[in-house]
This record gives structure tokens, C-alpha cells and sequence, in this order.
């Protein structure tokens, strides 16, 4: 494990400003969920997964409070952030408390609108990172496989290393953006820094790609989730970011791969954050 950076963790990036759509404004780091925007587009069952694109395991993922991105990561799992799946609180604030399964939907397909979706039917997650950095990953359980949609590998293997250059992909979108929304792969870079569940590194980050794949440039395998950002409302601009690891949580996919196989979430071993 290396040190974390002097000046990226995430209680210093906190206090960089408020919020603004000028790419020469303050910025603040907020979790880098796109709230109360609900849909892109109508809702029809997906055509066969023969004409799915190996990209569309990229996924966009929409609440009654909030919209991010994941990576179909098994035929019925899908890997994301765990602040896009926790209630809100009166004034907007994340709360502990996990959103009911039934009221997200994945939406499938990478283009302005999407050509299906899936419902949700359990909501796997840490008791932590509601708020975003370490403990900031969750796997929704789908209630059927998606045979023959590409997936992305979790590599739970090897942790990221200092250096390793790394893109993150996500559905968000800018303030200053000029497009639609859509699946966009952004301007990634190396890791920066390194904590037993984060990596620190410099992206190109909007609201909406909270939950998104950050992968291996080298292998296309998923090393950890959007998590935080320094956004500025502009998507040209690369920022101090937060990732959160996925090798830290190998308890996740397989509580996650239990529940999938029939399992009661009360039968599995609890989960804990990392020390």
C-alpha cells in the first residue's frame, strides 16, 4: 500500500468551493451522482443481445432520486457506487438507509436512448461509503441473467499500483456539455495515490458518472467505481478525483453471487468495512 498523496484525500478536497458551471470558478468535490434527472427516453423490451455492442455492459442506472452509471460485471450483477443506492435525506443529504430494489432500473444501451431495461432485486452493499471514498461500491442483484450481454471483469486479484494508467466510463453530463446523454469514456490518467479502499488519480468526471468503471488501460478489467470528483460543470476539464477500489470488497460479489443464486440476504456472512 502507498501512501495517500499530501492534498488529495478527500477531507482536503471537500473544502475547494462551491459548486459552479465556469470552468474558472471554485469547485467543490461532491459525489458525482447526477440528481433528479429520471429518464432518457421510452421504456420496450431489448431486442436479442446479439445486436448488444461489448460496450453496452456499461450501464446507466436510474432511481426515484438520482441517476449514475455500472458495469455488468456477471450475467445478473451489476457493480456500481454505494451513494447511488441509499435514500436521501429533507435537504438532499445521503443517508445510511439502502433505496428499495424495486425502485431502480438499469437502462441498456450506450446511445441517447436506451434500447431496454432490467429491474432490480436485491441491493448488495458495505456499511459504508454512503457518502462516497472507501466503501463506495454495491452490487444490485437483477432478478434474471442476461445471457449472451457482454460483461467486465472485477479484477479482485492484483490492487491498483502507483502509476497505472486507468479510464473511467460513466453516462454523465456536464453542465457545459454540448451533448446529450449518453456513454462516454473519459479522459482518464495515472493513479496518483493509494489507501486501502481508494485510489486517487486525475479524470475527466461529470454528474451522472457516479458508479461507472474505472478500467485497467492495459486489460479493460474494472479496478474500482467513480466515487468523488472536483467537478466544474465542464467535461474538457480533468479534476482531483476519488475511486473507489473493488479488490478491497471480494466479500461483496460473492454475497452478491449468493444472493443471485437463490440465497436469503439474511443467510450470508455480514459484511464489514475495511479496517
Amino acid at each position: 500500500m502507498q501512501p495517500a498523496i499530501p492534498g488529495l484525500t478527500v477531507a482536503i478536497l471537500a473544502v475547494l468551493g462551491g459548486c459552479v458551471h465556469s470552468a474558472r470558478a471554485p469547485i467543490r468535490v461532491v459525489p458525482a451522482a447526477n440528481a433528479g434527472e429520471a429518464t432518457s427516453g421510452p421504456r420496450y423490451f431489448p431486442p436479442p443481445f446479439a445486436l448488444a455492442e461489448p460496450e453496452d455492459a456499461v450501464v446507466r442506472i436510474v432511481g426515484p432520486q438520482m441517476t449514475c452509471s455500472g458495469t455488468l460485471v456477471d450475467e445478473d450483477l451489476v457493480l456500481t457506487a454505494h451513494h447511488c443506492v441509499v435514500r436521501r435525506g429533507p435537504r438532499g443529504e445521503f443517508t445510511k438507509e439502502l433505496a428499495s430494489a424495486r425502485d431502480l432500473r438499469i437502462e441498456l444501451g450506450g446511445d441517447y436512448l436506451a434500447w431496454g431495461h432490467v429491474a432490480v432485486a436485491a441491493i448488495v452493499a458495505p456499511p459504508c461509503g454512503e457518502v462516497g471514498g472507501a466503501g463506495d461500491v454495491a452490487v444490485l442483484v437483477l432478478p434474471r441473467k442476461l445471457v449472451g450481454l457482454s460483461t467486465i471483469a472485477p479484477r479482485l486479484d492484483a490492487p491498483p499500483e502507483m502509476g497505472e494508467e486507468l479510464d473511467p466510463v460513466g453516462f454523465g453530463r456536464c453542465a457545459m456539455s454540448a451533448d446529450a446523454i449518453r456513454r462516454q469514456s473519459r479522459a482518464g490518467g495515472k493513479v496518483a495515490g493509494l489507501t486501502t479502499e481508494t485510489l486517487e488519480m486525475r479524470a475527466s468526471i461529470c454528474p451522472g458518472d457516479s458508479g461507472g468503471p474505472v478500467l485497467a488501460h492495459s486489460t479493460h478489467e474494472v479496478v474500482g467505481v467513480v466515487s468523488l470528483s472536483a467537478m466544474d460543470g465542464d467535461d474538457r476539464t480533468s479534476n482531483i478525483s476519488v475511486m473507489a477500489r473493488v479488490d478491497t470488497y471480494r466479500a461483496l460479489f460473492s454475497n452478491a453471487r449468493l444472493i443471485a443464486d437463490g440465497a436469503s440476504p439474511s443467510e450470508v456472512p455480514p459484511l464489514v468495512c475495511a479496517p
